[in-house]
């Protein structure tokens, strides 16, 4: 997984967490296209427990792909319906 903050002026953060394979790719899904991109998502790897205690602190985070939704959910940020699928990937923004 890649993980990137985005500090906010305000104080505040955006965390941004992709699956790995997804770095670099386009996914549509009829009208919606999510270009998952370095800038946003980063290019640091990140390990399951850095997402965890990222996403469990995030006030406000975008994250797309299988493993870190699973991550997500377990975490009760949030649940499986509120999901968007692009294809076949999951695709969820949360504000806490």
């Amino acid at each position: 997984m890649f993980l990137k903050i985005h500090r906010e002026l305000g104080g505040g953060q955006v965390v941004a967490v992709c699956d790995s394979e997804l770095l670099g790719k386009t996914l549509t899904e009829g009208d919606i296209e999510i270009t998952v991109t370095r800038d946003f998502y980063g290019d640091t790897p990140a390990s399951e427990e850095e997402v965890r205690h990222a996403l469990t602190h995030a006030g406000n985070a975008n994250i797309i792909g299988t493993q870190v939704v699973e991550i997500a959910i377990s975490l009760g940020c949030i649940k499986r319906s509120s999901c968007l699928m692009i294809g076949s990937v999951p695709h969820a923004q949360f504000i806490q």
